[in-house]
């Protein structure tokens, strides 16, 4: 799976050119290329039995779809363990009548991710529906198998943007995915795009195996003409939860930020957009630099079920795309429309909810816990079983390391080895490793 934190760098809402563009779509009112309503008894949800009007009156503006689960690499940091297609996947038909209901829930931009997006074999025609419907539509791909001509297929079709992943220098990113050569492939997907006149850009994880290698993959993307560079940190979700090893301490963030704060200004000097995923926090000295550009110049919390929407290849709807199927799926639009899914769902209403009355530990007490909320859902959820106690934070590291202190997580509990599944990690609270010593 390309997982996507809450913060693609794909979505282009905030240019003004595109809003332009889908508000002249709008207005133009293109005709529909044949898609469907369905029609078909709906089961009543086990929740709200009316819509509140505050749900009714959020809506997302981004929403992101994994159209199959299909893969063509066996990542070693994959969370959803991606690579056979799901037994029970929409049909085309269900596909182009869910492109309808995302529209008329007032989307403005959809993800298309897998798995693969493109080895579904109506990718060019889900993305052509999107399009015609006013709808940015982008995607996030390993590139492994995309081919020149399916890049211009897709462009003809309205791609508009699309994010390779690419997770480190060559040895490293083949590394983590599984196959030699995968990083070549990458390139030549992103070169094969920007040719069919796709805008380019390009997400990161930062595990142990990625991080030395961020400065020489900003090279790459400024030399191959990427826009922006989304990054978020590997979470400890499917084959990335087997993996303990590979994936940052919370006490990392002391020396990541430093780091990208030098890469946000090399961004900035190569007109690159830097996005950095909603999994990396928070309200650090580095904020302003890396989340200047929102609203208020600073995160504010999980957008999941807010301002993002994910849906699974069977139709299975969730408030963000990252999140634990079992816990966090609201329901499918097999069995409820999707806007009865967005309003009443209690598991999508979630953020929408969420008080300093549900945080625990540290962000309980936070003094940006009002605002911050224990920030990523996701990220919570896969290493304790719950959301509210994060300890991925930047202000919580420089806290705890003023203290003499810092947080070491411990797997417990090994994932079962389905999609999306995680374990159980202890978080630990020890004296900072010499500091004893150096104080006595």
């Amino acid at each position: 799976m390309e997982l996507v934190a809450c913060s693609d760098p794909t979505v282009s809402i905030r240019d003004p050119l595109l809003a332009a563009e889908r508000a002249e779509l709008l207005r133009a009112k293109r005709p529909r290329v044949g898609l469907p309503t369905i029609s078909k008894p709906r089961r009543p949800l086990p929740v709200l039995s009316e819509p509140r009007q505050r749900d009714r009156s959020i809506r997302p503006r981004h929403a992101v779809w994994e159209i199959t689960l299909r893969c063509d690499q066996a990542c070693r940091h994959c969370g959803s363990r991606a690579g056979v297609e799901r037994p029970n996947e929409l049909t085309t038909e269900e596909c182009l009548d869910l492109v309808r209901q995302i529209a008329e829930l007032g989307v403005m931009e959809v993800t298309l991710i897998g798995g693969e997006a493109y080895l579904r074999p109506d990718f060019v025609q889900i993305v052509r529906a999107i399009r015609s419907h006013g709808m940015h539509c982008t995607m996030t791909t390993g590139g492994r198998g995309l081919s020149p001509t399916l890049a211009r297929e897709a462009a003809a079709a309205g791609l508009g943007s699309a994010s390779v992943s690419i997770d480190g220098a060559e040895e490293t990113h083949d590394r983590l995915r599984g196959a030699k050569g995968s990083h070549r492939d990458a390139i030549a997907a992103m070169r094969a795009l920007r040719e069919a006149g796709v805008r380019l850009t390009v997400n990161t994880q930062i595990n142990r195996l990625s991080l030395v290698d961020l400065p020489s993959i900003l090279e790459m993307l400024v030399r191959e003409g990427a826009e922006a560079w989304q990054i978020m940190l590997t979470v400890a979700m499917g084959r990335a939860a087997d993996e303990p090893d590979v994936l940052l301490q919370p006490y990392d963030l002391l020396d990541l930020f430093p780091l990208l704060d030098t890469l946000a200004a090399r961004c900035e000097e190569h007109g690159v957009r830097l996005y950095p995923g909603n999994n990396l926090g928070y309200f650090g000295p580095y904020e302003s630099r890396l989340r200047g550009t929102l609203p208020r110049g600073h995160g504010t919390s999980c957008s999941a079920g807010r301002g993002t929407l994910g849906i699974e290849s069977d139709g299975l709807v969730k408030g963000c795309p990252s999140l634990p199927s079992e816990q966090w799926g609201g329901g499918t639009v097999r069995d409820h429309s999707l806007v009865d899914l967005w309003e009443r769902a209690s598991a999508l209403r979630y953020t929408r909810d969420r008080t300093v009355e549900d945080l625990t530990g540290f962000c309980r007490t936070c003094y940006y816990a009002d605002i911050c909320r224990a920030g990523c859902t996701w990220t919570t959820s896969v290493l304790f079983g719950r959301p509210g106690d994060n300890p991925y934070c930047h202000h919580r590291a420089l806290e705890r390391d003023r203290e003499g202190l810092r947080e070491r997580l411990v797997r417990r509990q090994p994932a079962p080895g389905e999609p999306f599944d995680h374990g159980i990690f202890e978080l630990i609270v020890e004296p900072v490793p010499g500091e004893k010593e150096a104080n006595s």
